[in-house]
């Protein structure tokens, strides 16, 4: 991980710096003296600053430029030789000066000031975590070490590289107790040979391959050069040109294709499972930046990327393209006037990022991006009163699957693993400060591995900020003094372009030891091209039987976002049960008035399959360690909750019939709670090679062997998710709709654990 900063450290200027300079000398403007005799070089302060990074304003009533990059928060005025850095003062070495109306500085400035120590934001990492993800330099040497191998063809491609992660028992003891692991650094390497899956094993340390295993009946996930082979195939098809030109498009370089995995329907769609195979949907470029919006109804090409041409094509009755101008980007539209919304931390950040790991308040976890599921969320501790208590080993997304509802020729097949398909990290999206995130956020580039083996720097891949959350608590006594708090939240942020469609993930840290989990959906709907214009049209009820009549000729189909989270929690120790919580009305059989009360009844699970649960908000599911109590003889445990609200309605399993071919391959998505007995190898809820699959690979066969998971190191799974059913609202573009899942410790504690924050500034 590596902070979105460029550090000043030579004293070399930039061209557009040493032009201005000349530009100003040469005007006869005589440079400022350094306190030692020496000249300054001025440069403007505005431009280089912005060219920085860092945001620059100017506050006219206090004659001030306030500066802000990262953690660090700047206030200097003109003419003075202090600037206020994080709330201390800082000496420069030269103030900054005004020429006519433009500020100059020193070329000195931004070192003296990001350099300064004040920020403390970033701390040098002194011993690496054993986590951390593999550098540019290592994913260098791991593919050099396998292009060596003599099993090596230069056709492979690479869909991961990634690190081979050490025993967590020795993760725990090196975050716990400083102790180094064992085990050298090592990467997993998966290529893809054509059609042919294999899976490495390199040493880094030794420089060798320790194991090459080809993976019998196994698909790839779709590359990103696949996106660039499927256009150039369309475009020099002269048959799908003439089936284009059928369905009313006669300029072909106008089309847009979207790649589309296939699925699996035991021949009954006519492909061969062992083909590499996508399916290509096509849309109209007008000119309006929309191409969602004019759907090529009911013509799907099958492409064989292997043979690198159409095997098939698919086609239905031909359906007008929507044709009216759709701009999503307000293009159209004219803009509010809105006042600045600023969100500050005049003294600096409170938390510190040293290497991959964050430090804020009592949680201290480590951090990295996997080019498949995103963030992962690693060794998360929660300081409770000078001790250091274990919560969660390992969290991310899973993976996650997008199902439509309509079976015409261009939809039936679409259900989408994203994250297992795509890669959703390959897919990261960089952020927009101030508006993908607040402007108090820091933002950190990621790297990965390409299709080809090169390190990819991706920018601006994460961010993190504080942010207020509402009230703590808050209690009146008649008579006496308002007794309150604020509620501070820590946010990891990434966000996942897939296709048409924008993916938010948050990971939310409470200062009372919640852990939210919150994903948002926002974009572009998948939409089809129907004949009705309005709901009053003879076609209407026909064109809606499968979704939402949202504009003229567009329907938006019903379909579902279904979420699977991976968390390896360790409840103050990796032996954990699960139980349940069930209130119950039973009669009274004590003396009084009241004939009946309220009581809970506990229940263990303990296997597998009896975990695999659908969600009843009415029950209380806890994760707890047994061996481990709170002061009142109460085990430790922390809630799992699925769903903690949202904004579109649950997802309360999958939408399908029971022989769907879906439901030989995937199980995830009709149960909200899995808990399965710890294996490193168990990663993925729709299997490690979901692509065309045939059966089950995921938690379907880990929960096959129905394992015990009563005091043992368990894995919890939470599924959620949103049944989508389209309105007007979110047309041409999608303001983005919400579930949230939640873990909250549960008698965890010995008391509130945020009776520090009342009445004090917390450091």
């Amino acid at each position: 991980m590596v902070a979105n900063t460029t550090r000043i450290k030579t004293k070399r200027l930039p061209a557009a710096i040493a032009l201005a300079l000349g530009l100003l000398i040469g005007a006869g403007w005589q440079p400022t003296a350094l306190a030692h005799g020496a000249v300054a070089h001025m440069v403007p302060l505005q431009k280089t600053l912005e060219e920085f990074g860092a945001s620059v304003q100017w506050d006219d009533y206090a004659r001030m430029f306030v500066i802000v990059k990262d953690g660090t928060y700047v206030k200097v005025k003109p003419d003075s030789r202090e600037a206020i850095v994080n709330g201390k003062p800082l000496r420069l070495q030269v103030p900054v000066v005004f020429k006519g109306k433009t500020a100059y500085m020193s070329d000195e400035f931004i070192n003296e000031v990001f350099q300064s120590g004040l920020d403390q934001t970033f701390a040098v990492e002194h011993r690496a975590h054993p986590l951390n993800p593999l550098s540019a330099a290592e994913i260098n040497a791991a593919v050099a070490i396998i292009k060596a191998a003599p099993q090596y063809k230069n056709n492979v491609r690479f869909t991961e590289i990634s690190l081979r992660e050490p025993e967590k028992s020795q993760v725990w003891q090196f975050v716990l107790s400083g102790r180094d692991v064992q085990q050298p650094r090592q990467a997993d390497i998966t290529l893809l040979d054509g059609v042919h899956v294999i899976e490495t094993v390199v040493d880094l340390q030794q420089k060798k391959v320790l194991s090459w295993q080809p993976i019998k009946d196994a698909q790839g996930m779709v590359l990103l050069d696949d996106f660039a082979s499927v256009q150039s195939i369309i475009n020099a098809s002269k048959e799908y040109a003439e089936a284009l030109n059928k369905h009313g498009v006669a300029d072909p370089s106008k089309v847009i294709t979207t790649p589309l995995t296939v699925g699996y329907f035991d021949g009954k769609d006519g492909l061969q499972q062992d083909q590499r195979l996508l399916k290509v949907v096509s849309y109209l470029d007008v000119g309006d930046g929309n191409y969602w919006a004019h759907p090529i109804e009911n013509l799907v090409a099958v492409v064989d990327l292997e043979q690198k041409k159409i095997i098939k094509i698919e086609e239905g009755p031909v359906i007008p393209v929507p044709m009216k101008p759709t701009p999503y980007d307000g293009r159209d539209r004219k803009a509010p006037k809105i006042k600045p919304l600023d969100i500050i931390e005049p003294e600096g950040k409170n938390y510190t990022i040293t290497g991959n790991t964050i430090h804020w308040q009592n949680w201290d976890f480590h951090l990295h991006l996997n080019s498949r599921v995103g963030p992962v969320i690693s060794t998360v501790t929660y300081n409770d009163n000078g001790r250091k208590r274990k919560v969660m080993y390992e969290g991310s997304l899973g993976g996650m699957i997008v199902p439509y509802g309509d079976p015409d020729v261009g939809w039936y097949f679409k259900a989408y693993l994203d994250a297992g398909d795509y890669g959703m990290g390959t897919l990261t999206s960089p952020i927009a400060l101030g508006k993908d995130a607040p402007q108090n956020a820091v933002l950190l580039d990621e790297t990965i591995a390409d299709y080809t083996g090169k390190p990819t720097a991706i920018p601006r891949a994460i961010a993190i900020f504080e942010r207020y959350a509402g009230p703590e608590y808050k209690h009146q006594e008649m008579g006496q003094p308002n007794i309150s708090t604020e509620r501070r939240e820590l946010v990891v942020r990434w966000i996942s372009t897939v296709g048409n469609y924008d993916y938010i993930f948050d990971w939310v840290f409470h200062q009372n030891g919640t852990i939210g989990i919150d994903a948002g959906a926002t974009g572009i709907e998948a939409v089809k091209g129907v004949k009705a214009r309005t709901m009053q049209d003879p076609t209407a009820k026909q064109d809606t039987q499968y979704g939402t009549l949202i504009d003229h000729n567009i329907v938006g189909t019903t379909h579902q976002h279904i979420y699977n989270f991976r968390l390896d929690m360790d409840v103050d120790g990796e032996n954990n049960s699960l139980v349940e919580l069930n209130p119950d009305v039973k009669p009274n059989d004590r003396v009084g008035p009241r004939t009946s009360t309220m009581q809970v009844d506990q229940v263990k699970v303990t296997t597998e399959q009896q975990a695999a649960q659908k969600f009843d908000p009415s029950t209380i599911r806890l994760l707890s360690n047994p061996s481990r109590l709170n002061k009142m003889g109460n085990p430790v445990s922390y809630q799992l909750i699925p769903y903690a609200g949202g904004t579109h309605p649950i997802a309360k399993g999958a939408n399908f019939g029971k022989d769907e071919w879906i439901y030989h391959r995937l199980s995830f998505m009709d149960r909200q709670l899995w808990v399965t007995r710890y294996n490193p190898n168990e990663r993925y809820p729709e299997g490690k090679y979901p692509n065309r699959s045939i059966h089950d690979t995921g938690l379907g066969q880990y929960t096959a062997d129905n394992q015990p998971i009563d005091n043992t190191d368990d894995v919890v799974w939470l599924t959620t998710g949103t049944t989508h059913v389209a309105r007007a609202e979110e047309w041409p573009i999608m303001p983005t709709e919400w579930v949230h899942a939640l873990l909250k410790p549960w008698n965890f504690f010995d008391e509130t654990p945020t009776l520090n924050l009342n009445g004090q500034k917390q450091q």
